[in-house]
């Protein structure tokens, strides 16, 4: 195998043998010196495995992978092969994605079952919970990878030089803010493990939803609070506003204020232009809020209470989950 061409299926034993990386795991690296030379990111669904043999909650979000480090059990650490990823920065190095599309119990798809996605850029890593292969809830590292596509085929002997020129490129035309690299969450040891339970166990709910049902769920949980006049604004062309509400007599200081809201059932993080956008969609005199299921970068928090402008709330996946807890707001099972 000389070239690997995006969407098409390939074998376990075809992607080991052509990249020269490992046969297993979700994290394969070429490492012939003490650089790495290549990596491989192997995902999988959650819908393809129970839980013990899949607790990771990657996803695939318009053109970025959001993957789970290595390590089924227990605490998760930046060590091995989670170490490497980040080298991509400075050395470059192509790393190229899997995404599983059937489960390898399937006796009526061949072995060619994991589709590729293209070559990865690593964007960033920080601290998230999930529930391990036990279901017991611990602290692990999350990925974010822009995914390049665009160059259908990559000759495998010249993968380096491809992906040299993407990553340059993509990098001066994605200039951003260094503190969107930084993102800001809560972990199992700043809360109860019975309170981050039951946070995460609602937190897989929420992200389960489609991206619609999450804007009708922000919706009933705003009437559930005693806010009025709320409405879903239509799915295309929303100018970046998904729900409209006003205070209701609870909010009594602000009762009556038009509150604008941008709902993300996301699990990639939510940078600073998502948050600047959101205020230039606002209408005169209206309060914004974003919320979503996963975690804000430091340059967003930044924006979001930047002095001189109209201020943005932010509620996180934590947040929301404690939320739903507290106003006893039903989930759909």
């Amino acid at each position: 195998m000389d070239t690997l061409v995006v969407g098409e299926l390939y074998s376990n034993e075809e992607i080991f043998r052509s990249l020269g990386v490992s046969n297993a795991g979700g994290i394969r690296i070429s490492l012939p010196g003490k650089s790495v030379s290549r990596a491989v990111i192997m995902t999988a669904l959650q819908a393809f495995h129970g839980a013990r043999e899949n607790p990771y909650h990657d996803r695939l979000e318009g053109g970025s992978l959001i993957f789970t480090a290595a390590g089924k059990f227990g605490q998760q650490t930046l060590s091995g092969a989670n170490n490497r990823l980040a080298e991509q920065k400075a050395l470059n190095f192509p790393i190229h994605g899997f995404a599983l599309v059937a489960n390898r119990r399937d006796k009526s798809i061949g072995p060619r079952r994991w589709r590729y996605l293209g070559l990865l850029e690593f964007l960033r890593q920080y601290p998230d919970t999930q529930l391990d292969a036990e279901g017991k809830i611990r602290n692990v590292w999350l990925f974010e990878f822009r995914v390049h596509d665009a160059s259908f085929e990559i000759p495998i002997a010249n993968d380096a030089i491809v992906s040299d020129d993407i990553l340059t490129k993509s990098r001066l035309a994605n200039v951003s803010n260094s503190d969107d690299d930084e993102i800001i969450t809560e972990t199992v040891g700043q809360q109860s493990y019975f309170d981050i339970e039951r946070i995460e166990h609602t937190r897989i709910k929420l992200l389960a939803m489609e991206a619609r049902d999450f804007e009708f769920f922000i919706k009933g949980l705003l009437l559930h609070c005693g806010f009025s006049d709320v409405c879903v604004t239509q799915f295309c062309g929303d100018g970046g506003i998904d729900v409209n509400a006003r205070a209701g007599r609870e909010h009594w200081v602000f009762e009556d204020t038009l509150v604008q809201i941008q709902a993300k059932r996301w699990l990639h993080s939510v940078g600073r232009k998502e948050v600047a956008e959101l205020r230039g969609s606002l209408q005169a005199f209206a309060r914004g809020a974003l919320v979503t299921t996963s975690h804000f970068s430091k340059a967003a928090i930044r924006e979001a209470s930047e002095e001189g402008k109209n201020p943005i709330r932010l509620i996180d996946g934590i947040k929301l989950s404690r939320i739903v807890l507290d106003e006893q707001y039903p989930l759909k099972q």
